[in-house]
């Protein structure tokens, strides 16, 4: 899960952010399960959540942040519009019935 505090004025870029990074922990053997963004009211917060078969996988695919173009272009949308004013990684494991 990675928990965001946004700039609200930059939803839209965010939203173009959040977009990018869908498609690209799908391609890359994740199952992404959504981004959550600020509904109602004034709000800062968003939240992604997304698993990968394992802990191995999940390392593969980080492997390509700062290496791979498309993930330095999604990364720059963030970067440039400054839609992201700070995030934090927690990791989970689910329980299930």
């Amino acid at each position: 899960m990675v928990h965001y505090t946004i700039d609200p004025a930059q939803l839209e870029a965010f939203e173009r952010f959040a977009r990018a990074w869908m498609r690209l922990v799908a391609a890359h053997g994740g199952v992404h399960h959504g981004y959550f963004l600020p509904a109602e009211g004034a709000s800062d917060k968003a939240e992604a959540l997304f698993s990968f078969d394992s802990l191995a996988a999940y390392e593969q695919y980080r492997q390509r942040f700062g290496v791979d173009p498309e993930f330095i272009a999604a990364d720059r949308i963030r970067d440039e519009s400054g839609c992201v004013l700070r995030y934090e990684r927690t990791f989970m494991r689910p329980l299930l019935p």
